[in-house]
């Protein structure tokens, strides 16, 4: 049996792990926080650092290095081209990581990464059509048909966090409006969430965290709304209702058979999915939807280490 570590570089944490090749054991997962303030050559050589120490603690022998970071990206020539979350321009992130591991790499958008290792081995294994959404930091997405991630012309395919769904919105970190990512990221729910508190709604939500609104996250709205707090309950339903539009339109533009959604959102549970295929159903066409579930991920922490290592066995060996 063949081994690639698989990194994951995420706006807040870097995961790493190393994959057998037909993906049915994962050994040696290690992560830390990205801290990207330190900057793109300080964050590169923690990279290499964490994938060492996740090949050393698996014990085998690795062959290459599949690496997911945030995009937009080159694939063909391994640059980073831009970062919003990470503040990365034209970074060849795949040579400095590959030639610092002594490895052959390959480099994929981090959201890509994560739908394929679901495609892979996660919640949509099985499907020829399927869409995801990650949850997080940030939001991107990723499209996988007949088992190939589909990048468009100049791998920008699967943006889904910058689709507009309001012209007139919010300002997203992308520089545009009205992004879906500027509602239903991480950052955003904690900022909606705050905003009420602010502007005096009744809510608990403060004393979760003592009265320092600036450690509210979106997992406290999570944990609030399970606890039956009015307000982070409306928070979520809030973000289902956006999220719901943007989904419905995805169906009627790819009708996939699986829609699966990754990242700490999850933690909302039916809380959050319910109204969220209320929504779907109410705005997407009807063979569209009857057509697909709507699912959260099934590799909590890990589906973008899978899909990291699978683009790299996909280029070199081919997927079993």
């Amino acid at each position: 049996m063949r081994y690639v570590v698989g990194v994951d570089v995420g706006g807040t944490n870097l995961v790493a792990g190393v994959l057998a090749e037909d993906g049915s054991e994962i050994h040696g997962v290690v992560s830390e926080p990205t801290l990207a303030a330190q900057g793109a050559d300080v964050v590169t050589s923690r990279i290499i650092k964490l994938a060492k120490a996740s090949i050393a603690e698996s014990g085998k022998k690795v062959e290459g290095v599949g690496i997911g970071s945030p995009g937009p990206l080159n694939t063909k020539t391994g640059v980073v081209l831009l970062t919003p979350n990470l503040g990365w321009t034209n970074m060849p992130l795949r040579d400095r990581v590959g030639e610092g591991l002594g490895l052959p790499a390959t480099l994929d958008n981090d959201a890509n990464c994560a739908i394929f290792g679901e495609w892979w081995r996660g919640a949509a294994r099985g499907a020829n059509y399927v869409i995801g959404l990650t949850l997080g930091t940030g939001i991107g997405g990723g499209i996988v048909i007949d088992g190939e991630i589909y990048h468009g012309v100049t791998d920008v395919a699967g943006e889904f966090g910058h689709v507009t769904i309001d012209a007139n919105g919010r300002r997203c970190k992308c520089g545009n409006y009205g992004c879906i990512e500027a509602y239903a990221s991480g950052p955003a729910i904690a900022e909606r969430a705050i905003e009420g508190i602010e502007s005096g709604v009744e809510t608990s939500l403060s004393q979760y965290v003592k009265g320092d609104l600036s450690k509210i996250s979106a997992q406290i709205v999570y944990e609030a709304a399970n606890d039956a707090d009015e307000w982070a309950l409306e928070v979520v339903r809030e973000t289902a209702s956006l999220l719901g539009a943007a989904v419905a339109s995805f169906l009627n533009i790819f009708n996939p058979e699986v829609v699966v959604i990754c990242g700490g959102v999850t933690q909302a549970g039916d809380k959050l999915f319910n109204p969220l295929r209320s929504e779907v159903k109410r705005r997407a066409f009807k063979p569209a939807w009857e057509a697909c579930k709507i699912v959260p991920g099934t590799l909590p922490g890990t589906a973008g280490v899978f899909g990291a290592a699978a683009v790299f066995i996909q280029k070199h060996w081919g997927l079993r």
